[in-house]
């Protein structure tokens, strides 16, 4: 008789946070109390890409050319020990400042136009290049992972998320042994993303992993979830997922990807760099400066769970930062 023992971070798919409790950048702008209110122009007039998406071609854009290719092969290898979270919280409890700074993002969301999108590829590799998302997707090993998700507020839910290894994405780009770090940007247009008509805020989005970080095996690019293409409030076109990370570290809507030699700051840490630093590793025992961290609320079941190190993913990524020196490694 063949016994299966779970790894530490597998859950039970019973556990899976549902759909539409799960996909929000928390927007610790609240943290800023009023600044949430302050009206503020973009700093940046382009997006990364040098793409920009008016309303009406949000509204024109058609069907998903990619949605042929969903659902897509499970991966057994990345299960859960939760049930997984109902998809209806997952695409309405939502965080993402560029469309608003409430979870109810939803509809204003759907403005962003998906086609045509370009990811735009620089820095430290053999050539800069762009690339339209509807061949990158389909030039890349798509699998679902079930992972857990949590949020620096102190939430979590479990999603079924299509994409590829970010591993891939990095084979496809081929940095050069210089580069350090990855840096993505989301796209900016403050004509469809009201959010980003705000002008405290440093957009377009912007976060960065270490190459080794990006080459670890959880390290997901996401295209899809619950079986269909991903959709806008959940950072679709692309969008990264990190499940041992808080939540702030996945960017949505990637429209650039740089390797660079040098440390980036990112979005939240541009912002309040005294509560939200570069690594941004789970940590049940270091409390943000304004909350415990040493539990979490368990999107759509009412309860709260003990948070793990690492959100239960140690086994795969704390060999990661065995030798780094930082007394931020968790926040």
């Amino acid at each position: 008789m063949l016994i299966k023992v779970r790894k530490s971070w597998e859950i039970r798919e019973s556990q899976v946070t549902p759909e539409s409790v799960a996909f929000n950048r928390r927007g610790l702008l609240k943290i800023a109390g009023a600044a949430a209110a302050v009206g503020v122009l973009s700093a940046c007039d382009d997006s990364p890409a040098g793409l920009q998406m008016s309303g009406a071609s949000a509204a024109d854009a058609g069907a998903d050319p990619t949605a042929d290719l969903y659902p897509v092969m499970r991966n057994e290898t990345y299960t859960i020990d939760r049930a997984l979270t109902d998809e209806d919280i997952v695409t309405s409890y939502n965080n993402y400042y560029e469309f608003g700074f409430e979870k109810n993002i939803k509809a204003a969301a759907q403005r962003l136009a998906l086609r045509p999108w370009e990811i735009a590829i620089t820095g430290m590799v053999e050539r800069e290049t762009k690339v339209d998302i509807d061949t990158l997707i389909r030039a890349m090993p798509l699998e679902e992972r079930l992972y857990r998700h949590r949020c620096v507020e102190a939430w979590s839910f479990t999603a079924p998320w299509s994409g590829f290894p970010m591993k891939a994405l990095l084979d496809y780009a081929k940095p050069t042994s210089d580069a350090t770090y990855v840096v993505m940007k989301a796209f900016h247009d403050p004509s469809v993303a009201g959010g980003q008509r705000q002008i405290i805020y440093p957009w377009p989005y912007t976060e960065g992993v270490t190459v080794a970080e990006a080459n670890n095996e959880l390290a997901f690019m996401v295209t899809g979830a619950y079986g269909k293409p991903l959709q806008k409030q959940n950072g679709a076109p692309l969008r990264l997922v990190l499940p041992w990370k808080y939540g702030f570290k996945s960017i949505k809507g990637i429209q650039e990807i740089r390797f660079t030699n040098e440390r980036p700051t990112s979005y939240w840490e541009a912002l309040a760099s005294d509560e939200y630093g570069f690594w941004a590793n789970v940590n049940p025992a270091v409390p943000h400066p304004r909350w415990s961290q040493a539990t979490e609320e368990v999107l759509g079941t009412g309860t709260r769970a003990p948070t793990q190190l690492f959100n239960g993913y140690g086994e795969q990524v704390a060999a990661l930062y065995a030798n780094i020196d930082d007394d931020r490694l968790y926040m």
